[in-house]
């Protein structure tokens, strides 16, 4: 069953509620009372907006059911659009990291919020989730007949062009203004990483203090995260061990590249993965620990939330 699916198990909500005003006309003149609440029950269980929305949307649209869910979504976009207009600037260095995997691909996102308190929100984990969804169908959008590994970044702009998922027409941008409005914070969508790869080779990865996700069994949440790229030339059993080993390894010593097993062995200020001292044995360079597990490490990618995006590129 494809994982998509689990985009119905949730739908984002507006913030805004309107009070019915007095004396308003029925839900819809040209059916009874127990057709009306037919309707209102099934565009909130579709929606997942309010009663006083949803049937605020009925009356307007004289109890049509696709009028009024496009009308929900539409004022929704309105007060997202406002509140996004009024926010815009202000700083957002917090936030969550969200890494999915699913076969032989795994995508890693940042997504970033004013305060901690609400990266611990249900609903702003919901966004983190969507845009590791749409990144997701983009990468498995551009698969091919590999021979080797591929990765590929995002940023901002091209982050916020994606489809929220299949068969939808919104944007991870429609989504995002949605959830401002909701969560009365400034968000952004800072960026995007994918990794696809060809029988042969293993993404491993590792979230720090790691969270599920609201409903994805296959996707974590944290503040640190990364995927190391391994190649091996036989079936291994413990490559999952192994790689949220080697994952723990590069969010705790930070390297900037990979280097060889040629390296010399280096100190704490070392940059090169296979010359640091293990993480979790650091009489051992990670080179050693790794060269009797028959694997070799070819590429890693970490993310730490709010680091400068900047100067992380240019490491």
């Amino acid at each position: 069953m494809s994982f998509f699916r689990s985009l119905r198990l949730f739908q984002p909500l507006a913030s805004w509620s309107r009070p019915v005003p007095l004396g308003s006309r029925p839900l819809h003149a040209g059916v009874g009372a127990a057709s009306s609440k037919e309707h209102l029950k099934k565009l909130r269980q579709k929606t997942g907006y309010s009663f006083t929305n949803c049937k605020k949307a009925l009356e307007t649209c004289g109890g049509d059911l696709a009028q009024a869910e496009a009308w929900l979504h539409k004022q929704a976009q309105k007060e997202g659009w406002s509140k996004a207009t009024k926010l815009q600037g202000r700083r957002t260095k917090e936030g969550l990291i969200g890494l999915l995997r699913e076969g032989n691909s795994a995508v890693m996102v940042e997504v970033n919020c004013e305060t901690d308190f609400v990266s611990r929100n249900l609903k702003f984990q919901q966004l983190v989730q969507q845009v590791a969804l749409g990144t997701m169908l983009y990468c498995q959008s551009l698969r091919e007949q590999l021979s080797t590994y591929r990765k590929g970044f995002l940023e901002t702009a091209e982050l916020a062009q994606l489809r929220a998922g299949p068969n939808r027409e919104d944007s991870l941008k429609d989504q995002l203004t949605l959830f401002i409005g909701r969560l009365g914070e400034n968000l952004t969508l800072k960026r995007a990483a994918w990794v696809t790869v060809p029988d042969g080779f293993y993404i491993g990865s590792y979230v720090h203090g790691a969270m599920h996700s609201p409903s994805l069994s296959n996707m974590v949440l944290g503040k640190y995260g990364a995927l190391v790229i391994c190649q091996t030339s036989e079936e291994k059993l413990n490559l999952e061990d192994l790689g949220r080993r080697l994952g723990q390894h590069v969010v705790g010593m930070a390297p900037l590249s990979v280097g060889s097993m040629e390296d010399e062995p280096g100190g704490e200020e070392e940059t090169k993965m296979l010359a640091q001292p293990y993480l979790l044995d650091p009489s051992i360079t990670l080179g050693q620990y790794v060269k009797p597990q028959g694997v070799s490490v070819v590429d890693f990618l970490r993310f730490e939330c709010g680091e400068d995006f900047e100067a992380a590129k240019t490491e």
